[in-house]
């Protein structure tokens, strides 16, 4: 299996991002805290920007509400690969 990796500073793959995605994250800032991609030289952000396409957010609504999109039923992603 191949693993494409989109943030070599902590070893996040294109995998990782798109689970977290799935999972309720829907900026490159929420992909951050949920994996750390992008907090360091930042040169991965327009690559997660990318995969993350425009309004392609299955849990806009509950952000719109004011309601955390990350909950603790999705589970911590980190270790996925």
């Amino acid at each position: 299996m191949i693993r494409v990796y989109v943030c070599s500073c902590f070893g996040v793959t294109e995998k990782q991002v798109k689970e977290h995605a799935e999972a309720g994250a829907c900026t490159p800032r929420q992909i951050a805290s949920a994996s750390k991609a992008g907090t360091d030289c930042g040169s991965c952000v327009r690559h997660i920007q990318a995969l993350l396409g425009r309004g392609n957010c299955p849990r806009r609504e509950l952000l719109n509400q004011g309601m955390p999109a990350l909950g603790a039923e999705t589970g911590d992603l980190s270790e996925a690969a």
